[in-house]
């Protein structure tokens, strides 16, 4: 799969049913979609793996991701 193609079916993965982690997603695809790493895009599609409610806990501070690995994706997501 092309680059591209992976970056859109990530970001269409993204779409969630919670008002706020749509809009901390959208920011974060604003910012950072275009220049994602292979490692990041990787981290990236773990972290959306997550039930909305832990993810949106985890953005929020309110609970660590449990995986060292993701941790800059976390952040990343933070700053937005």
């Amino acid at each position: 799969m092309s680059r591209e193609a992976e970056l859109g079916r990530l970001r269409w993965h993204s779409r969630r049913g919670l008002l706020e982690l749509d809009l901390v997603l959208e920011r974060f695809w604003r910012r950072h979609g275009e220049d994602l790493d292979a490692e990041q895009a990787a981290s990236l599609e773990r972290v959306l793996e997550l039930e909305e409610s832990d993810l949106w806990e985890i953005i929020c501070g309110r609970r660590e991701i449990g995986e060292p690995r993701l941790q800059g994706m976390v952040e990343m997501l933070r700053e937005v």
